[in-house]
């Protein structure tokens, strides 16, 4: 999974790269097909916005909060990108039962 972290009005220091880092290792946990991802902190007067953009096979998920602490922001993030990548997963999800599947008897 390749990160790409910038920051609009706002040094990325390395904290704040280790803490986006390792909230992303939660989404990795769920769905380890992510391409890559892209996310964008910014400062506009009092609020702290993280925006996200995941690559994965088929489809970009987005995903964007805005709070009064940036951790806090990210946090709401990473739950909303989790979120989407548990439905992407369940959507692409095979649901045919090949193995084990209770095959239907006519009754006469």
């Amino acid at each position: 999974m390749n990160l790409q972290l910038t920051g609009h009005h706002l040094e990325v220091t390395p904290a704040l790269r280790d803490y986006v880092t390792s909230k992303l290792v939660r989404i990795r946990n769920h769905f380890d097909h992510v391409i890559d991802v892209k996310v964008t902190l910014s400062v506009e007067k009092l609020a702290q916005k993280v925006e996200a953009t995941l690559h994965v096979p088929g489809n970009d998920l987005h995903a964007a909060c805005e709070d009064d602490n940036m951790y806090s922001a990210i946090d709401m993030l990473t739950d909303k990108l989790d979120r989407q990548v548990v439905k992407h997963k369940e959507k692409h999800a095979d649901h045919h039962k090949t193995n084990g599947a209770v095959k239907h008897q006519a009754v006469e």
